[in-house]
């Protein structure tokens, strides 16, 4: 793992979070009791594979809040306009002329939106960063702190329901 040497100065003032804090109730409670039907699908299985389960997740969604949780954009109004703390992985969206990244989706797990299916999407984060962040390794999580807002962003990879401005960020 590389990371270039770049800190930024510590900013006080952020409450660290976790992404549960990031997510209602309701789509909490769904997503931690997943329906019965799941435990019938064997790993490898044709079912198992992400395109079939893109297609059942379809057909299923109009009555399963299982399904819906797994694509809601509902976000806790109290979050916005905070200024938070919060550790991820990084996927980078777009990169300045020294590639460096400059806008990313900051997400829970290693992979998301490239490797596995994507979170939520009021379980990711859409950040920019104008200065650019190097980031050499994908596996490498990092803490990122700014100002929390409650929009919507949506790209190729996946869908935000919050975005910040990053203010600074640190090794996780």
């Amino acid at each position: 793992m590389v990371v270039q040497e770049q800190k930024e100065k510590p900013v006080t003032g952020y409450e660290t979070i976790e992404w549960v804090k990031l997510i209602p109730k309701e789509d909490l409670d769904a997503l931690m009791n997943p329906p019965e039907y799941l435990n019938d699908i064997q790993d490898g299985s044709e079912q198992d594979q992400f395109s079939n389960q893109v297609q059942n997740a379809i057909e299923a969604a109009s009555n399963d809040t299982y399904q819906q949780a797994l694509v809601s954009t509902k976000v806790l109004t109290e979050m916005n306009g905070k200024k938070i703390k919060i550790p991820g992985f990084i996927v980078p969206l777009e990169f300045d002329d020294e590639q460096n990244v400059i806008q990313f989706f900051l997400v829970p797990y290693f992979g998301a939106c490239i490797h596995e299916p994507p979170p939520p999407p009021n379980q990711m984060i859409y950040v920019t960063y104008p200065k650019g962040l190097k980031v050499d390794d994908l596996y490498q999580a990092f803490w990122i702190s700014g100002k929390l807002q409650t929009a919507l962003f949506e790209d190729q990879l996946g869908t935000a329901a919050y975005t910040m401005n990053m203010d600074e960020f640190e090794l996780f």
